[in-house]
């Protein structure tokens, strides 16, 4: 089941791709995975540290930010007021943990992750509430040879709350 999943995301993410991505896919090359790695963790380090410049330096041109329960921010503008919304108003102190990389072709792959910690409130007075996401990034390698996300959609895995 999990092989028929994961040939329905690549598949979705094929489907929105402009031909000219479509090269022989990529080899499973090490340092494809080793420099969405260090993007993701830069992606960590920037969302600990409510640091939107940093955010915003992993983010491709046409990038699409896909929070849960909200609409889609579309393009570098959105994303850029979205994630100032959302730094307005929790801290987070989060990890992520890597669960696949596959590369699509030469200049896309997807990243599967999950993360877990801890969301503040900055309003009022209250706790530190436990934070534990899943998470799908869609990167595309630029021009300058770095990886950058295109795509990037998540939902908690948290249980529901009971008002």
């Amino acid at each position: 089941m999990l092989t028929t999943f994961r040939k329905h995301v690549a598949v979705l993410a094929l489907a929105s791709l402009p031909l000219t991505a479509l090269a022989a896919p990529a080899k499973a090359d090490e340092s494809i995975a080793v420099a969405i790695k260090q993007q993701l963790q830069s992606y960590e380090q920037a969302l600990n540290k409510s640091d939107i410049e940093a955010v915003m330096k992993l983010y491709a041109e046409d990038s699409v930010f896909m929070p849960q329960n909200s609409p889609a921010a579309v393009g570098r503008d959105a994303v850029r007021g979205a994630y100032r919304y959302v730094f307005d108003a929790i801290k987070l102190n989060i990890r992520f943990e890597i669960d696949e990389i596959h590369p699509l072709s030469n200049d896309w792959a997807y990243a599967r992750t999950h993360s877990t910690g801890t969301v503040k409130l900055l309003a009022g007075d209250q706790a530190q509430l436990p934070e534990a996401n899943q998470e799908l990034f869609i990167l595309r390698r630029g021009d300058d040879g770095h990886w950058r996300f295109a795509r990037y959609i998540f939902s908690t895995t948290n249980p529901p709350t009971t008002r």
